[in-house]
C-alpha cells in the first residue's frame, strides 16, 4: 500500500506539475541567454582545462567531476532502460531534447552559484549553492532551508537507496543470484567501500571520482560503439522507431503518466539533474575569475550525461535487436544487448561498469549532503565526530537500498528530487536577470580582450 501512494504522488508531481515547470523554464532560459549552451560550447570545453584562479582551490575541471560523478550514474544503464521497457523508444527523444534545453538551466543554476557563494575564513575554500543564493539574493531563509532538507533527503537517502538496488539488481541474470541472500551481499560490501572512501575526508572525494569518471565513461563509451558497429544495418530503422514513437500523441495522451514523453522527462532528469539544484554545490567551490565560466563549464556536465552516455546506452540497446519489455527493464535489458556482441562477457561487463558508476555517483552524492549539513550548521562544517556518525548511517542506508523494493526505491527517489527542483526552477527564473547581466558582462569584457575578471557591482539588475 505505502509502495502505491508513493507511486501515486510520483505521477503527479512530475505530471502535469514538474513537466510544466521544467519544459517552460527551460525554454525561458534558453530564449533569455539566447541559446548558450550553442553558442558557447566550444568557450566551455576551453575554459574547463583552465587552472584554478587560486591555486589551493578546486580547479573547474575537478568541480566538473564531482558534479558528473553524481550525474553519471546507474541512472545511464538503468534509468534508460527502464524509460524505454516502460514508456516505449521514444522516451530517448524526450530525455535529449530536455538535455538540450536544460543545459540553459545547469548554466543559470551553476552561474548564480558562483556569484553568491561564500568562503571560509580558516580554510580559504569556497561554498555555496541554491540555499546560498535563496537567501541571500531573495532574501527567503525558509526556503533555502527547505531546499537543503529535500537536497539531504535525496542524496543521503532517496538516491542512494535507489543506486544500491541497481546495482544489486545487475547480479540477478547470474547462476549463483539468491534473492534471499544476495542483494544483502552486494549491499554490504558497496556499503562497506563507500564508508572507507567518506571517512578518509572530502579531498578524497575529488581525487577518486577526478580519476573514476573518465575512465568508466570511456570504457562504456567503447562498448555501446562495438555493439552499435555489429548492428550498424539496424540504426537506421533505431532512428525511426524512437522519432515515430516520440511523436505518437495519440498514444501518449492516452495514458500521459506511463507515456514516453513522462518516462523520458522523469529518467532524463534523473540522469543529468539540469535544474535540479544539485551540481551548484559544486559549482561553488570551484576558483574562477567569473562566475559565467563555471556556468559555461557545467553544461558540459550535462551534455556528458545525456547526449552522450544515455544516447550510447539506448541506441545500443534498440539495435541490439532485443525487444524491450517490462519484464527485462533495467539491468537484464542492457545486459541482455551486449551479451549479443560480447556473449557471457555482457553481463559480466555490466556489473563492472555499474560497480564503477555507483560507487562515483554514492561519493558525488555525499559531498552535496555535506555542504547541506554546513548549510543547516550554521553555515560551518559540523563536528567531524558527527560528520563520521552520519557518514556511518549513509552508509547503512546504502546496505538497506540493496534489498528496497524496485517501484518503492524509484518513488522515493522521484519525490525527494521533485522537492527541490520545484524550489530551485523558481529561484532561478527570479534571479534569471542577475545570470544576464553576468553574461553579458562576460561577454563585453571578452569582446574587450581581457580574460574576465568578476566584480558584483558591474552586475546591475
Amino acid at each position: 500500500m505505502i509502495t502505491t501512494i508513493l507511486t501515486k504522488i510520483d505521477d503527479i508531481l512530475y505530471y502535469p506539475i514538474l513537466m510544466i515547470v521544467l519544459i517552460v523554464a527551460a525554454i525561458v532560459f534558453t530564449v533569455r541567454t539566447r541559446f548558450v549552451q550553442v553558442r558557447h560550447f566550444r568557450e566551455s570545453i576551453r575554459i574547463m582545462l583552465e587552472k584554478p584562479s587560486d591555486s589551493t582551490g578546486i580547479s573547474s575541471f575537478q568541480a566538473l567531476m564531482v558534479s558528473t560523478a553524481s550525474r553519471v550514474g546507474t541512472g545511464n544503464i538503468i534509468g534508460v532502460s527502464t524509460a524505454i521497457c516502460l514508456g516505449g523508444p521514444g522516451a530517448v527523444f524526450w530525455m535529449q531534447l530536455m538535455a538540450f534545453l536544460g543545459a540553459s538551466s545547469a548554466f543559470m543554476e551553476s552561474t548564480l552559484a558562483q556569484i553568491y557563494k561564500r568562503r571560509d575564513r580558516k580554510t580559504g575554500d569556497c561554498y555555496g549553492g541554491p540555499a546560498y543564493y535563496i537567501e541571500y539574493a531573495l532574501h527567503n531563509k525558509f526556503f533555502a532551508g527547505l531546499f537543503v532538507v529535500f537536497l539531504i533527503a535525496t542524496y543521503a537517502f532517496g538516491f542512494n537507496l535507489l543506486c544500491s538496488y541497481n546495482l544489486q539488481s545487475s547480479f540477478e541474470i547470474y547462476g549463483f543470484y539468491h534473492k534471499e541472500i544476495t542483494p544483502w551481499i552486494v549491499g554490504g560490501i558497496l556499503a562497506v567501500l563507500v564508508a572507507i572512501c567518506l571517512l578518509g575526508g572530502g579531498k578524497r572525494i575529488v581525487r577518486v571520482t577526478e580519476c573514476l569518471v573518465p575512465i568508466m565513461g570511456v570504457l562504456y563509451v567503447l562498448a555501446a560503439l562495438i555493439v552499435l558497429v555489429a548492428h550498424f544495418n539496424l540504426i537506421p530503422s533505431v532512428i525511426v522507431m524512437i522519432f515515430k514513437d516520440a511523436f505518437n500523441f495519440k498514444a501518449i495522451f492516452g495514458g500521459v503518466s506511463g507515456s514516453c514523453m513522462v518516462y523520458g522527462i522523469k529518467r532524463g532528469l534523473y540522469s543529468n539533474e539540469a535544474g535540479v539544484g544539485s551540481a551548484p554545490n559544486a559549482s561553488a567551490s570551484a576558483n574562477v575569475s567569473h562566475p559565467v565560466k563555471q556556468g559555461l563549464v557545467q553544461m558540459l556536465s550535462v551534455y556528458i550525461d545525456t547526449l552522450l552516455l544515455c544516447t550510447a546506452s539506448a541506441v545500443m540497446c534498440l539495435s541490439s535487436g532485443i525487444v524491450p519489455s517490462e519484464q527485462i527493464s533495467g539491468a537484464p535489458y542492457v545486459q541482455n544487448a551486449l551479451s549479443t556482441v560480447f556473449g557471457d562477457f555482457g553481463p559480466v561487463f555490466i556489473t563492472i561498469s555499474l560497480t564503477l558508476f555507483a560507487f562515483t555517483t554514492l561519493i558525488g552524492n555525499l559531498f552535496y549532503v555535506d555542504n547541506g549539513l554546513a548549510y543547516l550548521n550554521g553555515k560551518r562544517m559540523p563536528s567531524k565526530k558527527f560528520l563520521k556518525v552520519f557518514h556511518l548511517i549513509c552508509a547503512v542506508v546504502v546496505f538497506l537500498g540493496a534489498v528496497a523494493p524496485m517501484d518503492a526505491a524509484w518513488a522515493i527517489a522521484d519525490i525527494f528530487m521533485g522537492g527541490m527542483t520545484l524550489i530551485n526552477i523558481p529561484a532561478c527564473f527570479l534571479l534569471r536577470g542577475v545570470v544576464n547581466n553576468a553574461l553579458r558582462d562576460y561577454e563585453h569584457k571578452k569582446l574587450m580582450g581581457e580574460d574576465p575578471k568578476f566584480d558584483f557591482e558591474d552586475l546591475t539588475v
